[in-house]
């Protein structure tokens, strides 16, 4: 299996390998592209400087999601504006199942994408976010209406994200369907599927489960504020 420890800052790991192309950087600090995803994320030992730096990628009084917020300690004046429990599971035992049926999702399709984000609600989903990974979808009748695709990107590793469906196409399988397929896709390159989900989403996670994804550990997800007055400085995009 590839090497698990990326997993325990996982979005740094994608920021400062695979998806460094996506991201603004200054110093140790980095963070996705503001419409390709929410995601910002420090070192393992962030100190004051990190800090600082964390500030100036961001406007002032912005929120800035922290996708491992575990051990995090903002100093002040720094705000934490939301922690909420989590999961991450591997899927390094899944049998994936390629699927004809499903569709290769483009960029023609992300208003379709995002509407059917704003209905299921299943994360945080931007305009350039399907530049993220492989994104497949299920449609009726030429609509939209079941979708998920490939996220955070640390190496060897791909994370399934944006799991939905149209609440009245609910109850067909087409979730487990469009994860087992991105599966199939992700282990044909030689990686390792995982996932997250909130803790309190409990229907999600008996999915995975039943799918044969498993718990490795229960992060926290966090999200803070950057103080007001900070002055916003040039980024440099990797």
């Amino acid at each position: 299996m590839n090497d698990v420890r990326v997993l325990d800052n996982v979005a740094y790991s994608s920021l400062t390998g695979p998806h460094a192309g996506l991201a603004e950087r200054r110093g140790r600090v980095v963070r996705y592209l503001a419409d390709v995803a929410p995601f910002a994320a420090l070192p393992d030992d962030p100190g004051p400087a990190d800090w600082a730096d964390l500030a100036a990628l961001a406007a002032p009084g912005a929120v800035l999601p922290l996708a491992d917020g575990d051990a995090l300690r903002p100093p002040a004046p720094w705000e934490v504006v939301m922690r909420i429990g989590g999961v991450q599971m591997l899927g390094d035992a899944v049998a994936g199942r390629p699927d004809d049926s499903l569709v290769r999702l483009a960029a023609d399709d992300v208003p379709e994408m995002l509407d059917l984000v704003a209905r299921t609600r299943p994360g945080p989903f931007l305009p350039r976010t399907i530049e993220l990974g492989t994104y497949l979808g299920v449609r009726r009748d030429g609509a939209l209406i079941a979708m998920a695709g490939e996220r955070l990107h640390p190496p060897g590793w791909t994370e399934i994200s944006a799991v939905c469906t149209d609440p009245a196409w609910r109850g067909q399988g087409l979730a487990g369907r469009l994860v087992l397929a991105l599966v199939a896709g992700i282990t044909a390159r030689g990686e390792t599927p995982f996932l997250h989900a909130a803790a309190e989403n409990v229907t999600a996670i008996r999915l995975y489960e039943s799918l044969g994804f498993r718990l490795r550990r229960t992060p926290s997800f966090v999200a803070v504020r950057v103080p007001a007055g900070e002055p916003a400085e040039p980024v440099v995009a990797g």
